[in-house]
């Protein structure tokens, strides 16, 4: 199962070659073999022609469209879904993303591809983990307040008993590697309190190394899920600043994904709601002191210089225009017309690429009741 991080938003971006198709679709997480592959053949058929009124001829769209089309008869590729598909294809490129996310079906040809349907996932109060822990077994569950998936990665050992192995292997390893007169470890019946303490620590030093690559890709908050003593524990071994500081206090060893995510995503959602309602705080005190903005224009441009740092965008509405990063100029637009992007879609891209943060809202909730809202770092 795909993972969605920063990395992968910044290659879309960047990705060169035009037109660029990019394909959305909702899909069954049981695997639909008949339903999904449809909804992707009708999608492409549409594109194909949309490839045609953008001045592509037909042998050349079709071309470009081939490696999707493969997709079609992939039958393990259909029994392995999410809740959402998402496709990107230009002469460069060929990507596709399994998310658990329920896609509204869209299809866009442009300039560039058309990402705005991804930054709920992206942003700042789109997902967070369950770190579920206890001495026979390791999990880490990606979440949204609807869905769920294990995103455990191979680092992290299973177990504690699986983690003393690989401790006593270095240990060894080093033995021969030390030569005579280095000191053995020995695990055993019989050891002391402390020193059961002290072989959890290292058990969660090898988690905490483990889940690196994941979090470091794809920063969100963590709830962690255990028996209430290893809680602070594994606090010692933690190196991830997100990890929040509220947890669960229960043995997670029989608990499904999906009561994981219903039992941390009270303290998920109150995280949430916390860092939202401080942002919209900062971002009226900004307007105050002209760090602040709702003006498209501007905020167009200062996304694309690096200059946001929170940002505010709707996710059911649009704005078409055009950015030229060369004059500085920005066009706006009431309809969609070729070569136009949702600058709103821009706005975000580009915040999030710069590490800044976004809250994609629903339009009546962005702060001032505007079309954007920005807070400048400077």
């Amino acid at each position: 199962m795909e993972l969605l991080s920063i990395e992968d938003l910044e290659l879309l971006i960047q990705s060169p070659g035009s037109p660029a198709v990019s394909i959305y679709l909702p899909t069954h997480r049981t695997g639909d073999l008949e339903q999904d592959p449809i909804r992707l053949k009708n999608l492409l058929r549409d594109a194909e022609h949309q490839l045609v009124g953008y001045g592509i001829r037909a042998a050349e769209a079709r071309t470009l469209l081939d490696p999707a089309r493969q997709l079609l008869s992939a039958s393990p590729f259909w029994q392995h879904q999410s809740d959402g598909l998402a496709v990107f294809l230009s002469p460069a490129t060929f990507r596709y993303y399994r998310l658990p996310q329920a896609f509204k079906e869209l299809l866009v040809v442009n300039e560039r591809f058309q990402t705005k349907p991804l930054i709920p996932l992206l942003s700042e109060d789109g997902t967070f983990y369950v770190l579920a822990v206890s001495q026979k077994r390791a999990r880490l569950i990606q979440c949204t307040r609807y869905h769920v998936r294990d995103v455990t990665p191979e680092t992290v050992p299973p177990s504690l008993s699986k983690a003393l192995e690989y401790d006593v292997a270095e240990k060894q390893h080093q033995l021969h590697t030390t030569g005579p007169g280095s000191t053995p470890i020995h695990h055993g019946h019989g050891v002391s309190k402390d020193n059961v303490n002290d072989e959890i620590l290292r058990y969660f030093q090898q988690i905490d190394r483990g889940l690196h690559d994941v979090l470091r890709k794809d920063p969100a908050p963590v709830v962690m899920v255990a028996v209430d003593y290893l809680h602070s524990i594994y606090r010692q071994a933690n190196s991830y600043p997100q990890l929040l500081e509220e947890g669960v206090e229960t043995n997670p060893d029989e608990v499904s994904e999906k009561e994981l995510q219903k039992l941390a995503w009270p303290i998920a959602e109150s995280y949430f709601d916390r860092a939202r309602t401080e942002a919209m705080e900062r971002y009226h005190e900004a307007v105050t002191r002209g760090l602040g903005s709702s003006d498209v224009k501007q905020t167009v441009a200062a996304a694309y210089d690096g200059r946001i740092s929170t940002l505010f965008v709707p996710t059911d509405i649009e704005q078409w225009g055009q950015f030229d990063p060369e004059t500085r100029r920005v066009d706006l637009y009431e309809d969609r017309e070729p070569g136009l992007d949702d600058l709103l879609d821009f706005a975000a891209v580009h915040t999030l690429t710069k590490k800044g943060t976004v809250y994609a809202l629903p339009a009546n909730e962005v702060p001032g009741d505007t079309t954007i809202a920005a807070i400048f770092r400077y």
